[in-house]
């Protein structure tokens, strides 16, 4: 089996968000697939099965198996272009815990149909913005997956430096931090912090896009959005933000390829 090294919501090599993307022969187990994803520790591989009309996805953190990921998806999808395993002029099907998801191709960009996952307003638990080092945050939201925290400008988002063992006890997926940007470039930035998956900071998280999409599109009054998630490696997303469904995209380049001999 051939493992592809992928970095995602970039077009330079060594920035973005890193994941593996695992094309099965055959069908394996989860606890194999999860004995790979602790193995190759990057914050998420990806597991490919073809299927009759498309292909069955999976994704693990090093820790645990996740429901979306949208960075490991759009390493796959581009692993699959850039191959021959998909034609660029139709969309990919992604069967997955999430239902049915796409990606097209578009003029150099993969483009991944989501669902939104909106935040709800709720109060912070106990030690949360502490371990974050924020005080009078603009905004406080849940939603299934992870909170949502507004701040006043970007560069407290740009000097956060959280407790990441506190972070490990919140009852939550992960942490999103987020500010307007102060580039013309950007509408949006973020931080993504998940300690509980075994990844301290995401450098990029396109499912965390599925719930800031929504919450900037109504505060800024457009649903056309550039985001810039500003981890140490950084990557750029572009948004178009709906209730129900957000289109996320992105580019990807492959660093490197090789063969899963065990």
């Amino acid at each position: 089996m051939i493992i592809h090294h992928i970095d995602a919501f970039t077009a330079k090599p060594f920035s973005g968000n890193p994941a593996a993307v695992c094309l099965l022969t055959h069908p394996k187990v989860g606890t194999w697939m999860q004995d790979v994803a602790r193995e190759l520790n990057l914050s998420e591989t990806a597991f490919l099965l073809r299927q009759s009309d498309g292909y069955n996805l999976r994704w693990f953190a090093p820790m645990a198996e996740v429901d979306l990921c949208g960075h490991a998806t759009l390493a796959s999808a581009h692993m699959l272009f850039e191959t021959g395993g998909a034609r660029r002029d139709e969309p990919i099907r992604f069967y997955t815990k999430s239902g049915l998801l796409t990606a097209g191709w578009r003029d150099g960009w993969i483009e991944l149909d989501f669902p939104s996952t909106p935040a709800v307003k709720a109060d912070p638990p106990a030690g949360l913005l502490d371990a974050l080092g924020i005080e009078g945050p603009d905004y406080v939201g849940r939603n299934d997956s992870d909170y949502l925290i507004q701040v006043a400008s970007e560069k407290i988002v740009r000097h956060l430096s959280p407790d990441y063992d506190v972070l490990k006890t919140v009852p939550a997926r992960g942490v999103i931090v987020t500010s307007r940007s102060e580039s013309d470039q950007f509408d949006f930035v973020s931080r993504f912090f998940c300690p509980s998956l075994g990844v301290p900071e995401d450098p990029v998280t396109g499912s965390a896009h599925c719930s800031l999409g929504p919450f900037w599109a109504e505060r800024l009054g457009k649903t056309h959005l550039v985001a810039y998630q500003a981890s140490p490696r950084g990557g750029i997303i572009k948004v178009h933000a709906g209730m129900e469904r957000t289109y996320l995209s992105g580019e990807a380049v492959t660093v490197c390829t090789g063969e899963l001999v065990v």
